[in-house]
Parts: structure tokens; C-alpha cells; sequence
């Protein structure tokens, strides 16, 4: 990679901390001041910026160069981001994010200090519904104004309102399978698809390929490579959430365990496992109570009915597409270079 490309992450979160600290508050509303840094410090909170970083190599690998305007553009991606984890956390009752607490949780946290009225819980979960609205407005604030050409950011806006409206269906279909508790390999892999897939990398690359006036050619291709990586990124995210250490992953051991996610692991699980197998799942599986005794009795049945040699399978058989059809994309060579290694990097990580 270039000089100007080999540090994006911290370029781009520089672009995001310009970005909020530029941002004025309503006289009347001074106390958000103190609420403003703890955003601020969770936006910033180290995270892998994959969205940001695809969209980035969107942009390359249609041709266009480096410049400041399009690393604020594909920041913005970030704001977005932290309004679907803000939000995310809150419906999933999840306490840690990035290793601290969830936006919600420190909020709630704040009101306890303080010995306010009302429960501490009504109140993080009501302002951090409220700080997560305000990134999704900042998202677009941000790309907006991020000094593209207006024509540019008109002519890319069908891909970032596609994402938007993918994303939103993705977490509906999980609530609704995590409620249902009956899912399927199938829709646990149409949900990735929707919530993780195309958010993470499909959208993100087209998103930077249409702001570059990318080829028709150009943009399915950045969708042959992008929804097989990100289902595969989305499956290495279940196994970490299942198996990973909390001192590397920044989450607990036990939360993927406790919400009862709809997700590939548990559904080859289910299906492969023996009728004992299937009732001790069924019985752990989703059990907001679980302690890590119980949480380690379902890792070792997981891996006993071969659910976790097949999830590993799925990744590898995804990434090999991915790889294949990156090879053969109409894009620049050092985007090709990049990709390849963010793709790498995405199948095996460890967080």
C-alpha cells in the first residue's frame, strides 16, 4: 500500500473526532456537553473500522486517487455504525461493547451516581436510544459535507439508502427468529446476509465505488466478492462470540449464549445434534441466567455435534469464492492488494 493509505483507521477516526468536536450545542441543552464526550469516546473506542476502510477501497479500486474528502466521506460509515451498535446493545440487554461498557449501560450508570428519579435502566435505555438517532443523523451530516462533488455524493446516495433500509430489515428478521427460537441454516445465513454481509463489505465498497463513478461491471463485482466475505465475516463473528476470549473479542463469553441468537453455528448445531443433545441446547440455549458452568456444557455439545467443524467449513468455502472473485475484478491492483488483505484478516481474526 501507499504511504498515504497504510494508516486509514487512524486517519479516519482523526476525520471522526474533527467531525464531533466541531459540533454545536442548542444553548438550552448545555448538560448533552458532558453526554457529547462519552459519544465521542465510544465513536473513538478501537474497533476494526472495516465499513469505513471498504468503502475507502470502493473508491481506489474504481480508479479515483487518495484524498481527504473521501476518507470523511467513508467516516461517516462509522456514525452509522455506532447507531446500530447503540441501538443493538439495547435490544440485546448486552453490557459491554469494544471492550467497555455499552453506550446504554454508562448512561444508566451516570443516573445511578447521580441518584436520580425514575430507574436507571429506563433512563439509559431512553437516552441511548436518543445518542444513537443523533450518529445516524451525524452519518449523514458527515457524508454530506464530507467536500465531494455534490453531483458524486447524488449519484452514490441509492447505495447508502439501500444499506440503510438492508439494515434495518437484518436486525427485524433477528429479533423475530430470536423469538421464535426455531431457526434455520438457511435463515440464519439470509439474516447475515442482510445485517452483516452486505452492511459490512457489499454496500460499503459499492457505496465508495459509486461515489468514484464506478462501471456497472465494476460494482457487481464488489458484490461477488463482498456478500460471501461478509457471510463468512459475519460466521467467524458467531464463532468468536461462542468461543473467543473477552480480553481479545471486548465482549462477554456468555452474552451471544444468553440472547439466543438465530445464527449459522446453533442452527448446525440443532440440526446435527442427537434428540438429548437437541433438548440440552434448547434448554441453554437463549437462557438469560446463564452462568459460565452451563455456558461451557453448551460449547462442548456445539462441538460435539460437529456444528463447529461445519461453521469452519462455510467460512473457508466463502472466503476461497471471495478470493476467486476478486481475482477476476475490474479494479485497480493496489485495491485488489488491499482487499485481499482486509479479506484475509476478516476470516481469521481473532476479535
Amino acid at each position: 500500500m501507499t504511504g498515504v493509505a497504510t494508516d486509514l483507521a487512524g486517519r479516519m477516526e482523526a476525520a471522526l473526532a474533527a467531525f464531533i468536536d466541531d459540533q454545536s450545542l442548542p444553548q438550552e441543552a448545555e448538560e448533552l456537553g458532558s453526554v457529547l464526550g462519552s459519544l465521542r469516546e465510544y465513536v473513538l473506542r478501537s474497533g476494526k473500522r472495516a465499513r469505513p476502510v471498504f468503502c475507502y477501497w470502493g473508491w481506489r479500486g474504481a480508479g479515483e486517487e487518495d484524498c481527504p474528502e473521501i476518507v470523511s466521506a467513508a467516516a461517516s460509515l462509522e456514525l452509522f455504525h455506532a447507531f446500530a451498535l447503540i441501538h443493538d446493545d439495547i435490544m440485546d440487554g448486552s453490557e459491554t461493547r469494544r471492550g467497555g461498557p455499552a453506550m446504554h449501560r454508562r448512561l444508566a450508570d451516570q443516573h445511578s451516581r447521580n441518584g436520580w428519579r425514575g430507574t436507571s435502566e429506563a433512563f439509559g435505555t431512553a437516552t441511548g436510544i436518543l445518542l444513537g438517532d443523533l450518529c445516524l443523523m451525524w452519518a449523514d451530516e458527515l457524508l454530506n459535507h464530507s467536500g465531494l462533488d455534490a453531483r458524486r455524493l447524488a449519484a452514490a446516495r441509492w447505495v447508502y439508502d439501500v444499506m440503510r433500509t438492508e439494515v434495518v430489515a437484518g436486525q427485524y428478521l433477528d429479533v423475530l427468529e430470536t423469538a421464535r427460537g426455531d431457526g434455520s441454516v438457511e435463515r440464519s445465513l439470509a439474516i447475515a446476509r442482510l445485517k452483516t454481509a452486505r452492511y459490512t463489505v457489499q454496500r460499503p465498497l459499492q457505496l465508495g465505488g459509486a461515489l468514484a463513478g464506478a462501471t456497472r461491471e465494476t460494482l457487481i463485482a464488489y458484490s461477488r466478492f463482498g456478500i460471501p466475505l461478509g457471510e463468512a465475516f459475519q460466521m467467524r463473528d458467531d464463532v468468536l462470540g461462542v468461543y473467543g476470549d473477552p480480553a481479545v473479542t471486548g465482549k462477554s463469553a456468555t452474552d451471544d449464549l444468553c440472547e439466543g441468537k438465530p445464527t449459522v453455528l446453533i442452527a448446525q448445531a440443532v440440526r446435527h445434534a442427537t434428540p438429548v443433545q437437541r433438548a440440552r441446547i434448547r434448554a441453554l440455549y437463549g437462557d438469560p441466567d446463564l452462568q459460565e458452568p452451563e455456558a461451557e456444557e453448551l460449547r462442548e455439545i456445539i462441538t460435539a455435534t460437529g456444528a463447529l467443524a461445519r461453521t469452519e467449513d462455510m467460512i473457508n468455502e466463502r472466503a476461497e469464492r471471495a478470493f476467486a472473485a476478486l481475482r477476476s475484478a475490474p479494479i485497480e491492483s493496489e485495491a485488489r492488494q488491499a482487499l485481499k488483505e482486509l479479506a484475509e484478516k476478516a476470516v481469521a481474526r481473532t476479535r
